[in-house]
């Protein structure tokens, strides 16, 4: 399958590589064409402006969470009817889980995806000297596509055709724009309150300066024009349940019923979880706690997942009625998944940064405190723990952990869900709560890292199902 494609890669963080992927999002929408964005990693934040722009759902290109197949399936998948995918990588451009390999890296996506590559690279300060680093970045990795440069920091036309010439003329490659230092381009502090902020519709503004500045100075012409150049993409892999190869084997099973808070406090999701619990049976009903509403009767399962609780802990913690019949639903037996905001909103109690305290619903035994700084973050591989019925029999799964609290429990042994390892861990620790039916934990686990989470999830909620009908 031939797809447009484009990855906008940097030399470093702070280049400048997510105000140009925004600019060409907002322009090429502008321009009435279908985008689909794409953020390498885990992060959720920058997908949430992708999504905001283009009205699609923007995905994670992750090569440590997921496999090779899996991340092309991913892609595949969301862009099949996109005029045109732009990823946005992360970091430097070869920077990724470590310093010895591409492993997780937007060059290794770019890879993956057989990707024509745009460079941005911060050009204040120098001329030919641009062209070195480019070529530095070229020459690195032969394999790579470096396909076209975006220079950000320019003083103005005239830096930038001195920076043009030198890079076109030693690199083989076109500078097809540039960012001007004098831009005003002001993109909001990845803050806890920036997905709500973008919900309400506050930052629409924005989108139209950052599409009027990319028409401006950037050939947007010529990068369509790259992204026109990627080759054949397909997946290998014997299955694909994302694209429904295997849809036949669930067809005539009966439907369970799984509910997902999903709301400004709740939403931290990857989208090829609700895909793969799709696949496996389940149709989602979707609801709001901070609306106050109750999950929906016919609930055969319960899915909690990231987002913003400590930002509405107040608001959450009026709804009284809302958290006793959540409790309730849950200690008769409802499978529960919760993860990260999920996780603290089923404790017993909130304390903010201010030390105000806030009631929770009270299912876990423990109270949670924010922090000032982070308290939790980076890439995890977590291992069930006995009992658990996502992950049975030591089998593992990959996610990510960011977050600004601690959870602390009270006297009784914690009864950990998982054993997790990975970075900033100096050892295999446990992690989460587990109870019967509830499974709950800071990890945002991918579904596609182990499919049979998905299908498990399910299974157990068709179990319920069963025996609800039996009773």
């Amino acid at each position: 399958m031939s797809l447009s494609r484009i990855v906008i890669a940097g030399t470093h963080s702070g280049v400048g590589k997510s105000t140009v992927t925004l600019c060409l999002m907002a322009a090429f929408r502008a321009r009435g064409l279908t985008v689909q964005g794409f953020k390498v990693g885990p992060d959720y934040i920058d997908g949430s402006y992708h999504t905001a722009i283009t009205g699609r759902a923007s995905r994670n290109l992750d090569s440590w969470m997921l496999p090779t197949e899996m991340v092309r399936d991913v892609f595949l998948h969301a862009s099949h009817d996109a005029d045109i995918s732009i990823v946005e990588g992360v970091m430097g451009f070869y920077d990724g889980k470590g310093a010895l390999s591409n492993q997780g890296s937007t060059a290794e996506i770019s890879l993956v995806l057989s990707s024509p590559v745009l460079l941005v690279i911060d050009a204040s300060g120098m001329a030919r000297s641009a062209a070195a680093m480019v070529k530095g970045y070229q020459t690195f990795d032969n394999a790579v596509n470096i396909a076209g440069v975006i220079a950000n920091g320019v003083g103005g036309e005239g830096h930038f055709n001195l920076i043009k010439e030198a890079v076109e003329k030693e690199c083989g490659v076109p500078v097809v724009g540039y960012l001007s230092k004098h831009s005003e381009i002001e993109i909001p502090e990845r803050h806890l309150g920036l997905i709500p902020a973008i919900e309400r519709g506050e930052h629409a503004g924005l989108f139209q300066q950052l599409s009027d500045i990319a028409s401006s100075t950037i050939n947007l012409d010529a990068i369509y024009a790259l992204a026109r150049t990627a080759p054949e993409v397909t997946s290998e892999a014997d299955f694909s349940p994302l694209s429904g190869l295997l849809s036949s084997k669930y067809e005539d099973t009966a439907k369970v019923q799984i509910a997902v808070a999903k709301d400004a406090a709740f939403n931290f999701y990857y989208p090829e979880n609700f895909d793969l619990l799709e696949h496996y049976g389940a149709e989602l009903l979707f609801f709001s706690p901070l609306a106050g509403e109750l999950v929906p009767r016919e609930a055969d399962g319960l899915y909690i997942g990231g987002g913003f609780p400590e930002e509405f802990a107040a608001l959450l913690s009026l709804h009284r009625e809302a958290m006793t019949e959540l409790r309730e639903r849950i200690e008769h037996g409802l499978p529960t998944y919760a993860e990260c905001g999920g996780y603290m909103y089923l404790t017993e109690q909130l304390r903010d940064v201010h030390g105000g305290r806030h009631q929770m619903v009270g299912v876990i035994p423990a109270q949670v405190t924010m922090q000032q700084r982070l308290s939790g973050f980076g890439y995890r591989e977590v291992t069930g723990a006995a009992g658990n019925w996502l992950l049975p029999d030591k089998q593992s799964a990959r996610g990510h952990e960011f977050h600004y609290s601690t959870i602390e429990y009270g006297l009784l042994p914690q009864p950990f869900a998982y054993t997790t390892s990975g970075y900033r861990l100096p050892s295999i620790q446990g992690e989460g709560y587990l109870r019967d039916n509830v499974i709950a934990g800071y990890t945002h686990l991918h579904f596609g890292s182990n499919p049979q989470v998905a299908e498990r999830f399910v299974e157990r909620c068709r179990l319920y199902q069963t025996q609800k009908l039996e009773r």
